[in-house]
């Protein structure tokens, strides 16, 4: 299966679950691939290609699956159970093994990373404000590629309060929003 047969099935998956479960806002199943499939892949242009990439709050898998089909490891991250399956369902039927999912809670499978793993970045889309992934990731020393919206500098002045780090902002591609790359967090 090729990437674009990949991601209109990975569209009807959505779709058929979303019907039973509330997986994205129904208000953007009319605009799949540029709401949802677009907007996560613009982060392709700036994450490193040797990386293993931790995804928070998967939910329906943005942009955790989309990375995945890209070709990038991605360990996908929901506490929902629900959700988890349906991620576990669009792996299997994706044929994605590259894609791991992990049913759990963000801290749960951060607390047993290594300190300072060099090769893993975080991701995260409608997750929690900055200064809460922050509170999550801080200690493991790694990079964070997060899509915000248009308050992301109120978000940065927050964490700024609390974490001193570096960051870069890149407009979105697909609307009003944010790629924010947060590195050296301390």
């Amino acid at each position: 299966m090729n990437n674009k047969e990949k991601f209109n099935l990975y569209e009807k998956l959505l779709r058929e679950w979303s019907e039973r479960m509330n997986l994205v806002a129904p208000s953007t199943l009319g605009d799949v691939k540029k709401r949802h499939f677009e907007d996560s892949a613009q982060l392709a242009d700036v994450l490193p290609d040797d990386v293993d990439i931790i995804d928070l709050g998967s939910g329906a898998g943005f942009p955790g699956v989309v990375l995945a089909i890209l070709g990038w490891r991605v360990t996908c991250v929901e506490s929902v159970g629900k959700k988890a399956n349906f991620l576990k369902e669009v792996k299997s039927r994706l044929d994605l093994s590259n894609l791991t999912v992990f049913h759990g809670r963000a801290e749960s499978l951060i607390s047993a990373l290594p300190r300072e793993k060099n090769n893993i970045v975080f991701t995260a889309r409608a997750f929690a404000p900055l200064v809460k992934i922050l509170d999550y990731t801080a200690k493991t020393k790694c990079r964070l590629f997060l899509l915000k919206g248009r308050d992301v500098l109120t978000e940065i002045s927050v964490a700024k309060q609390k974490y001193k780090f570096d960051y870069n902002l890149i407009p979105s591609k697909t609307g009003d929003g944010f790629i924010i790359i947060v590195k050296k967090c301390r």
